[in-house]
């Protein structure tokens, strides 16, 4: 089986409608190199905040997710959103190209304080269970949100659960990663790059799984935090997008083969 994915390393904002226009690029784009799946940062709709529009996000929503079915595309969609269970969830919500709704994964590894203190985005989003997605028949697929993968121990208080090997049990073929990791230039940035680059490609390996990620371009004129990219189940980029600026990248996963 072959799944030609696309990532959107995107630069986001807090401007859900220039969010929402960002991305319908990115869908066009996608769609004219025949991808069959466009995975967005995170937050990439609403912006990485828990204080965004509910109902912009929602309108938002609405147009992304048609025009993606008008170009026959499926989305592992980064965004924060109020379900209606009235919890806010910073997830990416996975659609197949006919619009068919497959579910959410939330991040489950929130970012906060290590001083005790319990401050940051573990107090203002909720978690759902783990969960792998249908895509065909016979292949399943996850999702990760940032620090979920890689378990910065200087982004949480949180014991590292393994999501990546957690989801390869489940089933998952190929996890989805979309990232908004932040960065000032400052001397711990080449550290932090380096562990979220080794990361991602020792997790594919000990997993055996495809990794699709994407991180946030915004500010373009410092280098992403983590590299955008397809990582093979040997842990290997086998496409990687520039270091800085907004890039759409496109790759066909050959299922079939490990390599």
């Amino acid at each position: 089986m072959s799944l030609r994915v696309a990532g959107y390393q995107m630069s986001v904002s807090k401007d859900v409608a220039l969010n929402t226009g960002k991305i319908c690029s990115a869908i066009d784009q996608a769609a004219d190199d025949q991808a069959d799946i466009l995975l967005t940062p995170e937050g990439s709709l609403s912006g990485y905040t828990h204080r965004f529009d509910a109902a912009a996000v929602e309108d938002g929503l609405r147009e992304v997710t048609a025009h993606a079915v008008a170009r026959k595309l499926g989305l592992a969609l980064g965004t924060c959103f109020v379900e209606a269970d009235g919890n806010c969830y910073n997830q990416v919500r996975f659609y197949q190209p006919d619009g068919q709704y497959l579910g959410f994964h939330s991040k489950t590894l929130c970012c906060g304080s290590v001083d005790g203190q319990s401050i940051g985005e573990i107090n203002h989003y909720s978690v759902s269970e783990l969960s792998v997605f249908p895509w065909q028949p016979d292949t399943s697929i996850g999702g990760l949100i940032c620090n979920d993968l890689w378990a910065n121990p200087a982004c949480t208080p949180m014991p590292d659960p393994h999501l990546t090997q957690q989801l390869a049990a489940m089933g998952a073929r190929i996890i989805f990663h979309a990232v908004n990791g932040g960065r000032n230039g400052d001397s711990d940035f080449d550290l932090s790059h380096q562990f979220h680059g080794s990361n991602l490609r020792l997790r594919a390996r000990c997993g055996n799984v495809w990794v699709v990620t994407v991180d946030n371009a915004n500010p373009e004129t410092l280098p992403c935090s983590s590299p955008s990219g397809v990582i093979n189940p040997s842990g290997e980029f086998v496409c990687r997008a520039e270091p800085r600026g907004e890039q759409l990248f496109v790759h066909s996963i050959e299922l079939n083969d490990p390599a």
